[in-house]
């Protein structure tokens, strides 16, 4: 049977890996979007897809408010 120490030490290395892919996804993701916005379509500039103000109106569209 391992120490409480080590298995504690393996649960919060375990932890910090999925907040690592976590973040990386959410990278990647903003990426996509800035690239899918930006170049691919016609839209005003890359960083505009980012902001608040953008999905307020994006949104609106999809539920017709």
């Amino acid at each position: 049977m391992k120490p409480r120490r080590q298995s504690s030490k393996y649960v919060i290395q375990q932890l910090l890996i999925i907040l690592l892919i976590i973040l990386i996804a959410c990278l990647l993701f903003a990426l996509g979007l800035m690239i899918g916005y930006g170049v691919i379509g016609n839209g005003d500039s890359m960083w505009s897809i980012l902001s608040p103000t953008k999905w307020q109106e994006l949104i609106g569209k999809f539920t017709g408010k």
